[in-house]
C-alpha cells in the first residue's frame, strides 16, 4: 500500500478516486507465476450506482505477455501518478535562521488494489476503446470516434489487443503538497515551484494553491 504519512494521506475514498480519474493514465503490476509482470494502460474507471470505483479497465498489445501471466486472475494494483516536483531546501526562507532544512519532493499519487483479469471478446474490446476514446476526446474542436475508422481496420486491431480488467477491493492516494510547512516557508516553496522551468513544477503549485484556498 501507499505509505500515507498522516499529514499528506488522502482518507477519503471519493477523493482518493478523483485522483485516478484525473490523472488515468495507470502502471499495474500483478503477480504472475513466475514474478512479477507490469502493464501501461490508460484506463476507464467503472462505477457502480452509487459512484464508488469497482473497476479498471484497459487494453495492452497481445505481444505483451502480462495477459498470460495473470492466467484466471491474480493480485495486482494500479499506480496512478499525478505532478511531481522537486524542492530544494533554498526554497524555506527559514533555512537561513536556523539551517535546519533539506530537499524534498512534492507529489499526488494513487494506488487501487484488486484482482487481475485478461478480456479479449470484441465487443467488450471495442465498448472499451470506445470509452476510452469519448475519454479523451471529450470536449475538442473535432473529437475522433472509433467508428471514423474503417470496420475491417478496427477488427484487426481489436484482434491484435487484450484487455485487463482490475476488480478494485481498495484505494489510497496521497497529496504531498507542503502540508507540513507554513506562513513564509509554504510561500517559499510556491515562489521556487513557479520560477523552475518544468511544466510539472507549475502544475504541482497550483494544487498547493487549490489546498491554501481549502
Amino acid at each position: 500500500m501507499v505509505y500515507p504519512p498522516r499529514q499528506f494521506a488522502v482518507t477519503d475514498r471519493a477523493e482518493a478516486e478523483t485522483v485516478m480519474s484525473a490523472y488515468p493514465f495507470a502502471t499495474f503490476v500483478a503477480s504472475g507465476a513466475d514474478g512479477l509482470v507490469t502493464a501501461r494502460t490508460p484506463v476507464v474507471l467503472e462505477r457502480d450506482a452509487e459512484g464508488r470505483v469497482t473497476a479498471l479497465l484497459g487494453h495492452v498489445s497481445r505481444a505483451n505477455p502480462v495477459w498470460q501471466a495473470v492466467g484466471e486472475g491474480a493480485d495486482a494494483l494500479a499506480l496512478f501518478s499525478g505532478p511531481r516536483a522537486y524542492v530544494s531546501a533554498s526554497a524555506y526562507p527559514s533555512k537561513a535562521e536556523h539551517g535546519r532544512a533539506v530537499p524534498t519532493w512534492n507529489y499526488v499519487a494513487a494506488e487501487a488494489h484488486g484482482r487481475l483479469t485478461a478480456f479479449d471478446g470484441a465487443d467488450d474490446l471495442r465498448a472499451l476503446l470506445e470509452a476510452l476514446t469519448g475519454r479523451f476526446e471529450d470536449g475538442r474542436a473535432e473529437p475522433w470516434a472509433v467508428s471514423d475508422a474503417p470496420q475491417d481496420y478496427v477488427d484487426a486491431l481489436l484482434r491484435g489487443i487484450t484487455g485487463l480488467r482490475l476488480a478494485v477491493s481498495s484505494v489510497t492516494a496521497v497529496k504531498k503538497l507542503s502540508q507540513n510547512k507554513a506562513g513564509t516557508d509554504f510561500d517559499g516553496v510556491l515562489a521556487f515551484l513557479d520560477a523552475e522551468p518544468e511544466p510539472d513544477a507549475h502544475q504541482t503549485a497550483g494544487l498547493m494553491r487549490e489546498l491554501e484556498r481549502g
